[in-house]
């Protein structure tokens, strides 16, 4: 019983927080931030798949999600504007 609920709490907890980081993401005038927060969004996911035991998502996702976009969308950022209007 206690080993189920464990997972189950993480999934939670984790998915809550991808929620939030995707609201602040969306919501959030100043880019860079957003971008950040994209990045936790995709740790937050790769932590849940790593719970329901699919690590071989996990290692195509984090280099993807966490490393390559952000880094893409601050490479875009320096050529535009920080800000949105």
């Amino acid at each position: 019983m206690g080993l189920v609920i464990v997972p189950l709490i993480v999934v939670l907890v984790f998915s809550f927080f991808s929620v939030v980081a995707t609201y602040l993401a969306v919501v959030e005038k100043d880019l860079m931030c957003s971008a950040i927060l994209m990045a936790l969004q995709g740790v937050c996911y790769a932590l849940i798949y790593y719970t329901l035991m699919a690590p071989d998502v996990v290692v195509a996702y984090i280099p993807v999600s966490s490393g390559l976009l952000p880094i893409m969308l601050l490479a875009v950022l320096r050529k535009t504007e920080r800000y949105e209007k």
